[in-house]
């Protein structure tokens, strides 16, 4: 791959935005009156242990997802762009923005790796001119109702790194002039993947690695 063509592989979460999705996303739900209270409760202790590093990223997806099951997808879907503009384009991180716009310049291309959901994901892509989406998809079952489990991987960890992977062997990227940048431990496959990593507002344990590593430690502004 080394006549390949360069990528620059963005986390969304705490590294494109300065915000966490999921949160957002619960109080877009809670504000149209969308969102059980027990539902809020379960996730909120979910985030906390999370936070602590207490429970792993998988298991934080595995209890978001859950709240999906029996609904329809094409009831999220129509909100989708809204949700991106109302709730999560004012936390665009402005430093990390500028990488985005930096890479867009240099003509390399721009790929948006995220454990959270395509329905949202995809306005991002569209407004910020990114060309690949690699995401969480939702599955359905038979009945066109959402199982609340997720369609083929969650696009986290060494999941991440597989996807980007076989993106890379797909359309012919140069891995060791690539770019990465990532918030979170759980992005380290990710970031190891590229010869030009950078970490966004680190986790203290991605620090760790960022400061023995000599990778890079951008802030949000």
């Amino acid at each position: 791959m080394s006549e390949g063509r360069i990528a620059a592989f963005f986390d969304f979460d705490k590294t494109l935005v300065e915000v966490e999705s999921a949160r957002m996303g619960l109080k877009a739900l809670w504000d149209n009156g969308m969102m059980p209270l027990g539902y809020v409760i379960k996730l909120l202790a979910a985030n906390l242990l999370y936070k602590r590093h207490w429970l792993s990223e998988e298991r934080m997806g595995l209890v978001a997802l859950s709240f999906y099951k029996n609904k329809r997808l094409a009831d999220f879907q129509q909100y989708g762009a809204e949700f991106y503009h109302k709730y999560l384009k004012p936390h665009l991180a402005p430093r990390v923005l500028e990488r985005v716009n930096f890479h867009k310049s240099q003509g390399h291309l721009l790929v948006l790796v995220s454990g959270s959901l395509r329905y949202y994901l995809e306005p991002v892509v569209d407004d910020l001119g990114f060309n690949y989406l690699l995401c969480t998809d939702l599955e359905e079952n038979g009945n066109g109702l959402l199982t609340g489990r997720p369609k083929g991987l969650l696009c986290i960890e060494e999941n991440k790194q597989g996807l980007a992977l076989d993106l890379a062997r797909r359309v012919g990227l140069d891995l060791r002039q690539s770019y990465a940048y990532g918030n979170h431990q759980a992005d380290i496959p990710l970031l190891e993947l590229v010869g030009r990593p950078y970490v966004v507002e680190p986790t203290l344990p991605l620090r760790e690695t960022a400061v023995r590593k000599s990778w890079p430690i951008l802030s949000y502004r």
